[in-house]
């Protein structure tokens, strides 16, 4: 799925990016089953947070709180998972291969994209950014991207950077029957831990869309 450039190694060593693909979901209609499962996850998320009084500075949580301190940004969605265990937010409903990816990210703190497959120009490639890269964020604007930043491309262009999220023109819609998801694990994260996460989200997706298949998860180290 993806090529690694060099400069991407030479500038994470110990990091990883993962992937997985689902193709023939049906992304149209809500999913009764991640409805429950989202009040399973707040719950699991807000005993987390009491129980871990050093939460901010254990697990994957250090790691992308480096890497975002490089840029002057707090990683978001440590913020989001606070939002949900000290401030009695939900979980938001759009679409059931945009909800999947929000409640593993949410459960597992790491970053996560989805992207409509059938939109994208292979080949796709990870890089890091020399500062001159523009894109469209996702609400729409144009973006240029920060030197140092992890990102991914088509042939048409940027599609995801860390720090910046995920594009427009690839997004997932509730048109979208396929999608694959790129999970960024800056150095000091456990690729097992990648791998975990990305097989809860693929049980999350085939459990939202019946009748949908899911391909091999992919790791790339540095």
């Amino acid at each position: 799925m993806l090529t690694v450039s060099d400069a991407w190694k030479a500038a994470f060593p110990g990091a990883v990016v993962g992937t997985v693909v689902i193709r023939g979901a049906l992304n149209d209609r809500p999913s009764p089953w991640l409805e429950e499962r989202k009040r399973l996850v707040e719950a699991e998320v807000r005993e987390r947070f009491r129980s871990t009084p050093d939460f901010k500075s254990s697990g994957p949580v250090l790691a992308y709180t480096s890497y975002y301190k490089r840029f002057d940004k707090t990683y978001h969605v440590l913020l989001q998972a606070q939002s949900v265990a000290l401030k009695g937010k939900t979980l938001p409903t759009v679409s059931p291969l945009v909800d999947a990816m929000f409640m593993a990210e949410i459960e597992d703190l790491l970053l996560t994209a989805g992207h409509d497959l059938d939109k994208l120009e292979l080949p796709v490639r990870l890089g890091v950014s020399d500062g001159t890269e523009r894109y469209s964020r996702l609400g729409g604007d144009e973006q240029l991207l920060k030197p140092g930043d992890m990102y991914i491309s088509d042939r048409v262009g940027v599609i995801a950077s860390v720090i910046y999220g995920p594009d427009r023109r690839t997004a997932i819609t509730p048109a979208t029957r396929s999608a694959v998801y790129t999970v960024y694990a800056p150095p000091g994260i456990d690729p097992e831990n990648v791998q975990r996460h990305l097989e809860r989200l693929r049980d999350y997706l085939l459990a939202a869309c019946p009748g949908a298949g899911t391909e091999e998860i992919l790791l790339y180290p540095a």
